[in-house]
């Protein structure tokens, strides 16, 4: 599986929304409208799934999918 892919999946698998929701391109606030708590809870399902050192002032409700993406594979080098 690509890594868009599966990072797209723990986003809609951990915050309960489809794939049609999230936009690549767009804020996840702006997209799926989530909050603080929300990211926490992502930040963490993304640290324990791809095994990297993410902060929460890396990925924010202000980040998009893509965004995200490149913080993952700059971090799995």
């Amino acid at each position: 599986m690509a890594l868009k892919e599966e990072v797209i999946g723990v986003i809609c698998s951990t915050l309960d929304v489809s794939a049609e929701e999230v936009k690549e391109d767009q804020k996840l606030y702006d997209s799926i409208g989530v909050d603080s708590t929300e990211v926490v809870e992502l930040v963490v399902t993304l640290k324990k799934h791809f095994d990297v050192p993410l902060g929460t002032d890396e990925v924010t409700k202000f980040s998009t999918p893509l965004e995200i993406i490149a913080t993952i594979e700059k971090k799995k080098q």
